[in-house]
């Protein structure tokens, strides 16, 4: 599938009719969302027929994109049920399947690699200290190929240190930064929308220091 195709598609999907802001819900834009499976797919062969999770999917776009890319099944995780009824609309509407549980991933009782690849737009930790690094640290241990993550640019240095000492990562690339869009969700957001300069970051597990 073509980056326009995909994007175009995406552009389609629902988003969140009424976004908590203590879970830091945003939706992850096609432009984006577009741009991570594709770059996963087609430069690392990370998607295609391959089982790919979706950590805190929301409303589903990542889940669908790797879907769309031609992933071999789909596992979207959340532990908000309204934003989970939502994704499942748009798999629908998409003709897509894809497995959706709810379940906050801190409690994932998962153990040992499961998925070949998780996709993830983690909360940015603002309204819960350290959030952005529990999902990461519990898709290291889950995925056996790779992590694909976006993560505030001005938390690199942060995020590589933790993803290589404390989290076991062989490997942590900054693919490419990104402006991620935030519209007016919230009644603290004083601009109709800004953008924040974010981080497409590449991990690899210890398990597949050879990839």
């Amino acid at each position: 599938m073509k980056l326009k195709q995909l994007e175009s598609m995406l552009g389609q999907l629902q988003q969140f009719s009424n976004p908590k802001v203590e879970l830091e819900q945003y939706p992850t834009g096609p432009h984006i969302a577009s741009r991570m499976l594709y770059t996963a797919e087609n430069s690392f062969g990370d998607v295609s027929n391959k089982i790919v999770a979706d950590f805190g999917c929301g409303c589903g776009t990542l889940g669908a994109a790797a879907s769309l890319m031609g992933a071999e099944q789909v596992i979207g995780i959340d532990i908000d049920s309204e934003s989970l009824e939502i994704a499942s609309l748009n798999a629908e509407d998409l003709e897509l399947d894809i497995n959706f549980i709810q379940c906050d991933i801190r409690n994932l009782v998962w153990r040992g690699p499961i998925v070949d690849t998780a996709v993830m737009n983690p909360p940015f930790g603002t309204r819960t200290k350290g959030a952005d690094m529990d999902f990461l640290s519990v898709a290291l241990k889950i995925a056996s190929r790779a992590v694909y993550s976006l993560h505030k640019t001005s938390t690199r240095e942060h995020v590589k240190r933790a993803a290589l000492r404390d989290f076991g990562a062989s490997s942590a690339e900054v693919l490419c930064e990104l402006r991620f869009d935030v519209p007016r969700l919230y009644k603290f957001h004083k601009k109709r929308e800004m953008d924040i300069a974010v981080d497409l970051w590449r991990f690899a597990p210890k398990t597949n220091q050879g990839n």
